[in-house]
C-alpha cells in the first residue's frame, strides 16, 4: 500500500527529459508562453460565460465575481510559477504531484487535469461552431437527423488545430500569436465602442435581490446555500460568489503554461514570466469588458430564455442596435475561440505524454516524433475530443471542469509548502513570497470556489474519481517504471 504514495524526485523527473524516444523540443521563450496564456484564457470567457453569468446569476457585479476568481488564479499562479521553474518537466500539476504527494495523488491530478481539458476543448469547439453560423449566416455547425444531432463545425475545429499541434509547438506559437491579436483587438475595440452607449441605470441595482423563481433546490444549488439553508444562488451576494466559481472557467488554461516548461529554452525565468504576465493581461481586459457590458445593456436583457441559446457579449451591441458592431464580435470570438481549443488540446496532451511517460499509461503513446512532439497522443485526443464535442450534448459539464482545477490548484499549493520544507535545497528560479501564508490564502480561495458549486457537479466529480482509482489500481499501479525500478532493487 506505502507503494502507491512513492515520489518520483525532482533529479529524476529532470533526468527523464533527456531519454531520446521521449524527448520533446525546446523552442519556446516567455513571449511565447505568454501568447499561449493570453491564447487559451482570454477567449472563452468574454465572448461565451459574462453575459450569461451576468445576466442569469450576478446582474451588474458581474465584475466583482471576476476579481474574485482573478485573485484566485493569482495566489496558485505564484504557487505555479515557483514548481514550474523548479521542475521544469511536462506534465504541470501532475509531475509537481510525484515529486511531493506521491504517485497515486499524482496520478488523481493527471486524471482531474484529463477531464478539465478534455471538457474544457470540447465546450469550446462547440461555442466555436455556434460562432461560425453568427459569422456566415446560418444555423451553426450543427446538423440534425431525428434525434441526433452532430456537430461538424467542433469536428472541423479540433481537426484543424490538431494537425498544427502534431507539426510543432513553435508553428502553434506563431499561429497563436497572430490569432491572438486580433481577438484582442476585437475586445479593445468592443469596448471602445461599448462606452459610448453605457447607461447609469443600467448598473442598478448594483447587486440584484434573490428572485422568486429562481429558488434552486437539493443537488442543484451550491454546497454553501446547501449548507448555510439559502435557498437561491441566483442574484444577491450568494449570486455574486457563486458567480466567481462559474467565471473562474474564464480562467482555464494559465496553469497549461506550466505544462510547457520542459519546451521552454530557459524555463526558471521564462515559465513564471510567461504564467503571470498572461494572468496579468487577462485578468485587465475581463474586468473592463464586464464593467462594459453591464453598463450597455440591464442585466434582464442578458437572462437566459428556458430552452433558448444564452447571451453573449454580441448580445449587448445588438441589444442597442449596432448590428454591425455584433458581427464585428463574432469574428472575433471565432479567431478567439480557435486558439483556446488549441491550447487546451496543447496542454492535453503534454499532461498525457508525463503520465504515459511514467508508465501510469502505455509507455508507447510517450514516444515522439522527428519534430518532437508526441505524435501518437496528438492523435488519440483530438479524436476523443472531436467525437465527444461532436456528438455529446456537454453545455451542462463546465462546472465540472473548474471543480477538477480547483482540485489542483489546492495541491499544488500545499505541495509548495511541502516541497520548501523537505528539499530547501533545491534551486529555484522563482520563489513565491509569503511561504506558507501565501500557499495557504490560495488553498483557502479555492475550496471556497469549491464549495460555491453545485451539489450535482460534487457527485458527477465523485463519480470521475472513482472511475480513475479504478483505472490506476488495475493499469497504473503495476505498470509504474518506478514501481517496476523499484521493485529491481535489491532489498
Amino acid at each position: 500500500m506505502a507503494s502507491r504514495w512513492r515520489t518520483k524526485s525532482v533529479e529524476q523527473s529532470i533526468e527523464d527529459t533527456d531519454e531520446p524516444d521521449t524527448r520533446l523540443r525546446k523552442d519556446l521563450t516567455w513571449l511565447d508562453l505568454m501568447v499561449f496564456g493570453v491564447a487559451v484564457v482570454f477567449g472563452a470567457g468574454i465572448f461565451t460565460v459574462t453575459a450569461s453569468t451576468a445576466g442569469d446569476i450576478t446582474g451588474p457585479a458581474i465584475w466583482i465575481s471576476f476579481v474574485i476568481a482573478a485573485v484566485t488564479c493569482a495566489l496558485a499562479a505564484l504557487c505555479y510559477a515557483e514548481f514550474a521553474s523548479t521542475l521544469p518537466v511536462a506534465g504541470s500539476a501532475y509531475t509537481f504531484s510525484y515529486a511531493t504527494f506521491g504517485e497515486f495523488l499524482a496520478w488523481i491530478i493527471g486524471w482531474n487535469l484529463l477531464l478539465e481539458l478534455a471538457i474544457g476543448a470540447a465546450v469550446v469547439s462547440k461555442g466555436w461552431s455556434s460562432y461560425l453560423g453568427t459569422v456566415f449566416g446560418f444555423g451553426g455547425g450543427t446538423v440534425t437527423l431525428g434525434s441526433f444531432s452532430f456537430d461538424w463545425g467542433a469536428l472541423l475545429i479540433v481537426s484543424v488545430v490538431a494537425t498544427l499541434v502534431a507539426v510543432g509547438t513553435k508553428v502553434s506559437s506563431r499561429v497563436s500569436a497572430a490569432i491572438t491579436a486580433i481577438k484582442v483587438s476585437v475586445v479593445i475595440f468592443a469596448v471602445v465602442v461599448g462606452v459610448f452607449y453605457i447607461k447609469g441605470a443600467n448598473y442598478s441595482p448594483f447587486i440584484p435581490k434573490p428572485e422568486a423563481g429562481h429558488e434552486a433546490s437539493g443537488v442543484n444549488q451550491s454546497v454553501l446555500s446547501l449548507l448555510t439553508g439559502a435557498h437561491s444562488s441566483h442574484y444577491g451576494w450568494y449570486g455574486v460568489l457563486a458567480g466567481a466559481s462559474i467565471v473562474f472557467f474564464a480562467f482555464i488554461g494559465f496553469d497549461i503554461v506550466a505544462t510547457m516548461a520542459e519546451e521552454t529554452k530557459q524555463p526558471q525565468r521564462d515559465v513564471p514570466r510567461g504564467i503571470l504576465a498572461s494572468l496579468t493581461v487577462v485578468t485587465v481586459l475581463y474586468v473592463v469588458v464586464s464593467v462594459v457590458l453591464s453598463g450597455m445593456v440591464s442585466y434582464t436583457q442578458l437572462k437566459s430564455a428556458p430552452g433558448g441559446k444564452p447571451a453573449n457579449l454580441a448580445t449587448a451591441f445588438t441589444a442597442n442596435g449596432i448590428h454591425w458592431a455584433s458581427k464585428i464580435i463574432a469574428i472575433g470570438a471565432l479567431a478567439g475561440l480557435t486558439t483556446v481549443v488549441m491550447v487546451l488540446l496543447l496542454g492535453q496532451c503534454r499532461v498525457l505524454f508525463a503520465m504515459a511517460r511514467d508508465g501510469l499509461l502505455p509507455r508507447s503513446l510517450a514516444k515522439t516524433s522527428s519534430r518532437g512532439t508526441p505524435i501518437r497522443i496528438t492523435v488519440l485526443v483530438a479524436i476523443v475530443i472531436a467525437a465527444t464535442a461532436a456528438v455529446f450534448p456537454i453545455s451542462k459539464l463546465e462546472e465540472m471542469v473548474n471543480v477538477g482545477t480547483l482540485f489542483a490548484f489546492v495541491l499544488v499549493s500545499a505541495g509548495v509548502i511541502v516541497l520548501r520544507r523537505t528539499r530547501p535545497d533545491l534551486e529555484r528560479g522563482f520563489r513565491a513570497p509569503w511561504v506558507p501564508a501565501l500557499p495557504i490564502a490560495s488553498i483557502c480561495a479555492s475550496v471556497w470556489l469549491m464549495v460555491n458549486l453545485t451539489a450535482l457537479t460534487w457527485i458527477r466529480f465523485g463519480v470521475w474519481l472513482v472511475v480513475g482509482t479504478a483505472i490506476y489500481l488495475g493499469y497504473g499501479y503495476r505498470h509504474s517504471v518506478q514501481g517496476l525500478q523499484k521493485a529491481q532493487q535489491p532489498t
